[in-house]
C-alpha cells in the first residue's frame, strides 16, 4: 500500500485510483472476461474458510492468527478486490486483473491488512465473527446484495461477489454514464469506494484477522484515510476490543 506519515484509521487499508480513460462499452462484457477469475476464486474462498477454522482454534488456544494462514487471507482479500475494481463492484480500471496473490504495486486497486503484532483476544473470538459482527452483516447486506465478499459465518459459509445490492446499481448507473458520455462521475466512484471499504473490513473483522470492530460511516475516496485527517474532520480512529 502507500506509505502514509500517519497510521491509517482501520488494520485493512482499500485503495483504487480511478483510470482517466475507461472504455464506454468494455463493462458490458467484463462479465465474460472475469469468469476464469472467478473460478480460481471460487477455490481459494473455499480454502480461506478452511484456514479461517484453522485460525480460529490457534487464537482460541494461542492469541495469535498463525502468520502463514494470515499472510495467505490477506492474498484471497486482494485478489478479490482486484476482481472487484475491474469488474462490478467500482468499474474503476480497463486494465486485467492479474493471477497472483502478492501485491502488485503498479495496480490500480490495492488492499492490506497490518498483522496483528499484540495477541488477538481468545474470549472474542468465540463471539465476534457472528453475534458481534451480526449488525454490520446487515448494513453489508445492504451495500453488497444477497453476495457479499467476505466470510458469511452467519450461516456458515463463505461468499464471493462482483457486485450487487446498492453497490452495483451505483455502479451499473456509473456504467450508463460512462456508455453516453465516456465520463465516470466521481461522486458515485468516491460513494462506491467507501461502501467498498466497509465490505472489506467487516470481511476481515469476521475472519478474525483483527479485534479492531469495523467503524460505523463511509470513508469515501480512492484512498483510505489516516488518523490526522479523521481527527481533523472530528472523527476518532477505529478503537480496538480488548
Amino acid at each position: 500500500m502507500n506509505e502514509h506519515a500517519a497510521r491509517p484509521t482501520y488494520p485493512l487499508q482499500v485503495e483504487g485510483e480511478l483510470d482517466d480513460h475507461i472504455s464506454r462499452w468494455l463493462w458490458l462484457v467484463k462479465w465474460v472476461l472475469v469468469i476464469p477469475h472467478v473460478i480460481v476464486l471460487v477455490f481459494l474462498w473455499l480454502a480461506f474458510f478452511v484456514v479461517t477454522v484453522v485460525a480460529f482454534f490457534a487464537i482460541l488456544f494461542t492469541g495469535r492468527h498463525p502468520r502463514g494462514l494470515f499472510d495467505f487471507k490477506v492474498g484471497v482479500l486482494r485478489w478479490t478486490w482486484r476482481v472487484e475494481y475491474y469488474s462490478y463492484s467500482a468499474l474503476g480500471t480497463d486494465r486485467y486483473p492479474p493471477f497472483t496473490l502478492d501485491d502488485v504495486p503498479d495496480y490500480p486497486a490495492r488492499l492490506d491488512v497490518e498483522y496483528p503484532e499484540q495477541p488477538l483476544s481468545r474470549g472474542l473470538v468465540l463471539i465476534k465473527w457472528w453475534l458481534l459482527a451480526l449488525p454490520q452483516y446487515l448494513v453489508v447486506g445492504v451495500f453488497a446484495g444477497g453476495a457479499w465478499a467476505g466470510i458469511n459465518e452467519a450461516n456458515g459459509s463463505t461468499s464471493w461477489t462482483s457486485g450487487g445490492g446498492l453497490i452495483g446499481l451505483l455502479v451499473v448507473i456509473s456504467g450508463i454514464a460512462l456508455l453516453f458520455t465516456g465520463r465516470y462521475p466521481r461522486a458515485l466512484f468516491d460513494f462506491v469506494m467507501g461502501m467498498n471499504r466497509w465490505v472489506f473490513r467487516v470481511a476481515a473483522y469476521a475472519a478474525l484477522m483483527t479485534d479492531a470492530y469495523p467503524p460505523f460511516r463511509l470513508d469515501m475516496g480512492a484512498r483510505e484515510p489516516v488518523a490526522d485527517e479523521a481527527q481533523a474532520d472530528g472523527i476518532e480512529p477505529a478503537p480496538g476490543l480488548s
